[in-house]
């Protein structure tokens, strides 16, 4: 199936006790990616869901970045979205000095002007040394 849009991960150290874990979406010419927050009788909403650990403590909500807000023609409301790229990030709290893996998942939905693809759920890896 056509999947216009591509993640991938890094990780930010803010301190010796804080890191940032950054997933960012790289989308397709003409398709955009929704927001978090979207309004009720919208489309999915992106969301991120984090594997629980001992080595670290989410600080937080999934932070993004502005977007754009529009009159969605398919779900007649505004509508924030993204469209070429979008970062979110997630802070944490290192609770060991020790390297390891930080497993989430992003559930996501993208359209067009015209159409939208089924919801889609994707797994990430985030290698916090």
């Amino acid at each position: 199936m056509h999947d216009p849009v591509k993640w991938s991960t890094s990780v930010k150290k803010i301190s010796d006790k804080e890191a940032e874990l950054v997933a960012t979406a790289t989308i397709q010419k003409d398709w955009h990616l929704y927001s978090q927050e979207i309004p009720k009788g919208g489309p999915i909403p992106t969301l991120f869901t984090f594997e629980g650990d001992t080595k670290y403590l989410k600080k937080g909500n999934t932070k993004e970045e502005a977007g754009h807000v529009v009159d969605d023609p398919i779900f007649e409301m505004k509508i924030k979205y993204f469209d070429t790229k979008a970062t979110f990030t997630q802070r944490i709290r290192l609770k060991t000095t020790e390297k390891f893996t930080v497993k989430g998942v992003v559930e996501y939905m993208v359209c067009t002007g015209m159409n939208c693809l089924p919801p889609k759920e994707v797994e990430l890896t985030f290698n916090v040394n």
